[in-house]
Order: structure tokens, then C-alpha cells, then sequence
């Protein structure tokens, strides 16, 4: 037996994705993907990792079973199954399903230190004709099975995944050959739950092969935390590119100060040509490159094919700072919006400015006086000469939060589901992520508090990294704590 050679079988009942989950591991195309039965007409090697020692760790995948209740029988029948297999030659002709099954029974046999068992997990286990002669046959074959809860869907909150997880695992829970019950979807896997699984495989492994398997799962481990580093520097050098940027206007009197708040507020007229107009979709458009160009190559970190979709920003609301040095009839005037009680206009003054949001109300110039004295203290401590546009705190944290959703979405995405395409998040992922942002609100605001002083898209970037990788880390963990 060769030591640093560990082959992994993936096999299941015909047509239930073997060959999609060993394109998602694999990070490649193999096989043929069709929505057919006995796709798959020979047993594949690939080859899944490998150590600079000439450790390997290989990925077989198998023609699915087909007729299982029959080969179940013919096994049971048999004084000498394996020599009953080699005579069988034609039933490749004469009943091709059932020939494929005994292909993948005999690699199995032959192959795999450890094999994989799908199911497909929206099923019950007690409807499933095929599972009791499966099973039969696995057991026969003897060798260590983990089986693997395919098919489950979009990502579901962690009590619902451990249901199914519960559920199979009571229905198996009388064969001692089944290891471990796991999900892994292959539409929808997350690379720490790849982890997860590779340990599990570990544990059922003969002492004399641990030595080079834990080098091979150190080595798949430092692949993904590669893959995990370089998108997080990705969403640092997206989220600093926006902090960063900015518009400057002419500075304009009071009287067209009034007049642009009106407008804001729906009173006069508005042609949609004004400076603050012009600057805000310059400001959205570079925001709108920027995430597509990051989503790009978001993609191709992960290894997936395709191009970002929708806009994010049609997500989020649309939000600038005014950061100015207006004057005192100008900040009474923003004083007044305050004291109205307006939602979507909040002041920002610690940041150095003053938000304008998309639910500006009537009434915003009441109690105008209140504000004058806070803009003679904004000017000294900013300096500023010059009105700037820039995007307000509130609109940076939805984009931090944002920006993890569309990472949990990649790394959700299975190579083997074809082209990448964006739909909408699970729900509880919104909350979820909404939550841990929140939790780090202080510390994200100290990052792109740097720009007051002018810092460079990669200073703001150096700092916002190991933030960003904190969080998602946070949210890994919450998602998936039996992987960590």
C-alpha cells in the first residue's frame, strides 16, 4: 500500500451530483454535468492536493448506481462476488446501467480508503427505495463511509441544517460503517465546511496513514486561507477606494444653498444639471465601476466563471457628505434640517461634515438658528477650503455589509453550478451580517476616519484589511462553529 497515496470515493445513487461536487472541489471542470442518469461512465481519478513530501490526495468520481436492490442480490448470491464482477463483461452490452454500477462498486473496492457517500437530503431517508440495498453494498464493500447531505438548497439558518443532519444520522445510526453524516451541498458548500469534512476523513483513516494525510489537509487549509486572504485585501482595497473618494464643488452663497435644499426637500425646481447633481453621479459611477471591476475579480479568486451582475448599489441607498466650510447662515440653515427631526438626514459633525440622505421631509428649516455655532467649529477644526462630496458613514457601513454578503455568495458558489450568477441572499444572512458589522461600527469608523487627514487609498486599505478579515471571520464562525 502506498502510504502517501489516500484516494477518496465519491459515489451515490445515479444522477445525484457526484460529478458537480468534484468539479466544486476540484476548482475545475471534469466529467460531463447533464441532468441525466449514468452520465459518468467510468471511475476518474483526479488528483485533489498534493505536498511538496509527494503526498497526493485523489478524488475518484464513479458511475452512479443504477439497479441497486438487484446488485444487492447478485452480491449476496455469490460464493466469490469479485470474481463474479470479472465475468460480467457482458453485461456492458447487454444491460448497460447495471454494468456501470458494478464499475463503481469494483473502484470502490479496489480504491478508496475512504468513500463519500451522497444523498440527496431533501428526501426521507424512510422514502428512499434505493438506500436500504445502497447501503447493502457499501457495507459489502467495506470500507469507512461519510455520508454526505447533497441537494439542500440555498444556505439555510445552522437549527435547520442540523435537522437534516439529525434526521439522516438517526435513520443510519444502525450501520457502523457510516463515519459521519455531513452536509455539502455541492451548489452551495463553503470552504470551511471542506475543512470540516477532510478532519472527518481523518479520524476513520489506519494510524500509518495520518502522517501524510495531515500534511495534505495542512496543504488544502493553506490554499483556502490563501484564497480567504486575498479576498479580504480584494474588499479592503473596494471598501478604501470609496472611502477615499470624493467630488469638489464651487462654494455657493446662502440664497443657493436655500435654493438647493428646496429642491432636496421637493420645493422649486429642479432640471437635475446642478453641480451637486453632477457630482453625486460621478461619485455613483465610479462606485458602480469599482464594484464591478472588484466582483470580477472576486470571481476569479474563487475560481469561478462569469462576471458581477446587478448593480449593488441598487442595494443600498445612495448617501453623500457634505463636508464644507459653510457658513453661518449655511450651518444654521443645516441646524434647522437637524433640529426638524428629518429622517435621513443625520449630522455627521464628528466626521467633519453634515449627511444628506434620501428621506429629506418639509420643515427643514425650522429652528434655524440653532446651527450656527456648530459650523464655526467644524471650519477650524477641518480647515477646509471648498466644498466636498463625499460617501457618508451610514453609506459605508452598508457597504461593508455589502460587500461580506456578495463574499458569503462567492464562497457559497460551487464551480460545479456552472457560470456565476447573483441572486438574492438568504434572509438570515442580511441580519447576521448586519449584526457583527454593527458590533465593529466603532472600528470601522476609525478606518475611514483616515481620510480626514488625506490618507491614500492604500493606507486606508493596510488598515481596513485584517477589519474586514475580522468580521468575516466572525461570521464564518457564527455560520459554521463546528468548523472552527
Amino acid at each position: 500500500m502506498n502510504t502517501d497515496r489516500i484516494s477518496l470515493s465519491l459515489i451515490s445513487h445515479t444522477n445525484a451530483g457526484k460529478t458537480t461536487l468534484a468539479r466544486t472541489l476540484l476548482g475545475r471542470d471534469v466529467g460531463e454535468v447533464r441532468d441525466a442518469p449514468h452520465v459518468t461512465l467510468e471511475a476518474t481519478g483526479h488528483s485533489l492536493i498534493s505536498t511538496p513530501e509527494g503526498d497526493e490526495l485523489l478524488l475518484w468520481d464513479t458511475p452512479g448506481f443504477g439497479d441497486s436492490a438487484r446488485l444487492a442480490r447478485r452480491l449476496q448470491q455469490q460464493g466469490n462476488p469479485i470474481g463474479w464482477f470479472l465475468a460480467q463483461v457482458w453485461d456492458r452490452f447487454r444491460d448497460r446501467a447495471f454494468w456501470l454500477s458494478q464499475q463503481a462498486v469494483r473502484n470502490v473496492r479496489e480504491q478508496a480508503d475512504v468513500v463519500l457517500y451522497l444523498v440527496n437530503a431533501s428526501e426521507e431517508p424512510a422514502d428512499v427505495g434505493y438506500l436500504a440495498p445502497e447501503l447493502a453494498v457499501l457495507e459489502w464493500i467495506g470500507k469507512p463511509v461519510i455520508v454526505l447531505l447533497n441537494q439542500t438548497g440555498r444556505p439555510r439558518p445552522g437549527d435547520e441544517e442540523a435537522a437534516d443532519r439529525e434526521r439522516w444520522h438517526g435513520a443510519l445510526a444502525g450501520y457502523r460503517f457510516v463515519r459521519a453524516v455531513l452536509p455539502l451541498d455541492a451548489f452551495a458548500r463553503c470552504w470551511v465546511q471542506e475543512i470540516t469534512l477532510l478532519r472527518a476523513v481523518g479520524g476513520v483513516l489506519p494510524v500509518e496513514r495520518t502522517a501524510a494525510y495531515g500534511r495534505l489537509v495542512a496543504a488544502w487549509q493553506v490554499r483556502r486561507e490563501a484564497q480567504f486572504d486575498a479576498a479580504m485585501a480584494l474588499l479592503a482595497e473596494t471598501l478604501a477606494r470609496a472611502v477615499a473618494d470624493c467630488e469638489t464643488l464651487p462654494e455657493k452663497r446662502l440664497q443657493g444653498a436655500l435654493r438647493d435644499l428646496g429642491r432636496a426637500i421637493g420645493v422649486g425646481r429642479d432640471d437635475g444639471g446642478g453641480d451637486q447633481a453632477r457630482a453625486v453621479q460621478a461619485l455613483a459611477a465610479r462606485l458602480d465601476a469599482n464594484l464591478r471591476a472588484s466582483m470580477d475579480r472576486l470571481l476569479a479568486i474563487h475560481e469561478l466563471e462569469g462576471q458581477a451582475g446587478s448593480e449593488l448599489l441598487g442595494r443600498m441607498a445612495r448617501t453623500v457628505t457634505l463636508a464644507a466650510p459653510v457658513n453661518a447662515g449655511k450651518a444654521a440653515l443645516m441646524g434647522g434640517a437637524l433640529s426638524g427631526a428629518l429622517t435621513g438626514l443625520g449630522a455627521d459633525l464628528m466626521a467633519g461634515g453634515l449627511t444628506f440622505g434620501a428621506g429629506l421631509l418639509t420643515g427643514a428649516v425650522l429652528g434655524a438658528l440653532g446651527g450656527a455655532g456648530m459650523a464655526r467649529g467644524v471650519n477650524r477644526a477641518r480647515g477646509r477650503l471648498g466644498t466636498t462630496l463625499r460617501w457618508d458613514d451610514a453609506f459605508l457601513s452598508e457597504l461593508v455589509v455589502a460587500l461580506l454578503l456578495r463574499y458569503l455568495a462567492v464562497a457559497h458558489y460551487g464551480r460545479g453550478r456552472g457560470e456565476w450568477h447573483e441572486t438574492e441572499y438568504p434572509s438570515f444572512w442580511q441580519a447576521l451580517v448586519t449584526g457583527v458589522v454593527a458590533e465593529n461600527a466603532a472600528a470601522l469608523v476609525m478606518v475611514w476616519d483616515g481620510r480626514a487627514a488625506d490618507s491614500s487609498t492604500a493606507a486606508i486599505a493596510r488598515h481596513a484589511r485584517p477589519l474586514l478579515a475580522q468580521v468575516a471571520r466572525t461570521i464564518l464562525a457564527r455560520l459554521y462553529p463546528d468548523s472552527f
